[in-house]
């Protein structure tokens, strides 16, 4: 089971990871296409070479259309795609100032009681994800340049938080069979502890 839920988790952080590189080029793109249609638009360009300016705006020289929407919807699926490896390596952020001085039981205990409440906070981002897809679906809501159905978006990121929530929840279970049993399971920070 644990390879099984590592192996989505790190699945969904290459395809996180493979849309974030995409955006980053899409970006780059549109920024270059923004500088040179300003140029080619400018004085200078108009006067100095205004053969090329014309054919370079005339061929579409410009941003790439729906830019900012792309990158929004990209950006929100790289973050839930993000979550299910970060979930199971315990990428999260913590402050050890007082906890580095509990016993081990009692730390576990809080491990456990931490992985439960996240695990409840990414079901319930899964499951609010999946009313907004649907309202979104019956609304037939539409992007304002792309012209595409909202819910492609929140379909996206839902699947990203799925994935996340079944290893919340696989991780909740983890550590309390860890606090029930006394022994380790999964080491905190790797994937698997052998």
């Amino acid at each position: 089971m644990v390879r099984l839920v590592s192996g989505m988790a790190r699945a969904m952080a290459v395809l996180g990871g493979l849309v974030l590189a995409a955006l980053i080029l899409l970006t780059g793109i549109s920024v270059a296409g923004r500088v040179l249609n300003t140029l080619f638009h400018g004085a200078f360009a108009q006067s100095w070479f205004p053969g090329l300016a014309n054919w370079a705006l005339d061929a579409g020289v410009g941003p790439v259309n729906g830019d900012f929407e792309l990158v929004e919807a990209g950006m929100a699926f790289a973050v839930f795609a993000f979550l299910p490896l970060c979930q199971i390596t315990a990428g999260h952020a913590t402050v050890d100032i007082f906890t580095s001085r509990l016993s081990p039981r009692a730390s576990r205990i809080l491990q456990a009681v931490t992985e439960v409440v996240f695990a409840a906070v990414l079901v319930i981002i899964a499951w609010k994800l999946y009313d907004g897809m649907a309202s979104k679906l019956r609304s037939g809501q539409e992007t304002f340049l792309l012209q595409t159905p909202v819910w492609w978006n929140y379909a996206a990121s839902l699947a990203g938080a799925v994935v996340a929530a079944i290893t919340g929840v696989f991780m909740a279970g983890v550590r309390i069979l860890e606090m029930l049993s006394g022994r380790v399971i999964m080491v905190a920070g790797a994937e698997a502890g052998h």
